[in-house]
């Protein structure tokens, strides 16, 4: 679940993830995600998504991730917030999972330290209503506040309640400007985790302002009426190549790269 990025990338509970391509054998995800360039694009961050979903595509059971999940995916959802400089979440998704500041395990802050990282990711909310509740855990640690991307002409109570506890930043009347939004969280590092979800996804997608889709489908059929990875009013097709496919326990663990012109 995304309220807990703890568990190490090994650790003696995640059974061998094995490549399947490009090549075979173990992998560490850790070291995989950390080495892997991300050049951010010009204007913003490299911006990727992380999405968990059953064979039959839903992205939640009872209305939150973890039920889908599995050691060897929270083992590559931690190694991804490790590589990123900004983890980014819609206000429905940090409500719905009760995040909470990130828990960066120390071997991982030493190795952001090592790439020119702070310790930890910055965690921020796309909220255009600021729906957010101030006494959240994630609003807890003065140490870590998250940054809340709002528009200008959000509610001014609920925009005084959130500034003690988060930086607030404006973007966009009417609906958040993702576009300015990004370039603003250029500001505090070039690498972008988006955790979703389905309506911030679409967004992205449909801007063009995705760089690479981190895919987890669990051996599991949901029914039920969880939304699509994506949905957004707006139809388009981007292209993608398979950087790589991984494999444990059943569970295949896919990284996609958004094929640009001239790549």
């Amino acid at each position: 679940a995304p309220a807990d990025d703890g568990l190490p990338a090994r650790c003696p509970t995640v059974r061998a993830v094995r490549q399947l391509l490009p090549t075979t054998g173990d992998v560490d995800p850790s070291t995989v995600h950390g080495d892997a360039p991300r050049p951010a694009p010009p204007g913003r961050p490299w911006v990727m998504l992380n999405v968990v979903t059953s064979v039959d595509g839903a992205t939640a059971v009872g209305g939150v991730s973890g039920p889908l999940g599995s050691p060897a995916d929270k083992a590559v959802f931690a190694a991804l917030r490790a590589a990123a400089d900004v983890v980014l979440a819609g206000a429905a998704t940090v409500n719905a999972e009760r995040y909470r500041p990130p828990r960066t395990p120390p071997v991982e802050q030493e190795r952001r330290r090592a790439r020119g990282q702070r310790a930890k990711p910055r965690l921020a909310v796309v909220s255009g209503s600021l729906s957010l509740d101030p006494d959240l855990e994630l609003f807890t640690d003065p140490a870590e506040r998250p940054i809340v991307l709002t528009t200008h002409d959000a509610p001014t109570d609920r925009r005084r309640r959130l500034e003690p506890v988060a930086d607030v930043v404006a973007a966009g009347t009417g609906r958040v400007d993702l576009a300015e939004a990004l370039a603003r969280l250029g500001e505090h590092g070039s690498v972008v985790l988006c955790e979703g979800g389905s309506a911030l996804n679409g967004q992205l997608i449909a801007l063009d302002l995705v760089d690479e889709v981190n895919l987890t489908v669990a051996p599991a059929l949901a029914a039920g009426t969880s939304p699509r990875l994506a949905a957004d009013h707006d139809e388009v097709l981007h292209p993608l190549d398979l950087a790589h496919l991984w494999e444990a326990d059943g569970m295949l663990l896919a990284r996609y790269v958004v094929r640009r012109p001239g790549t």
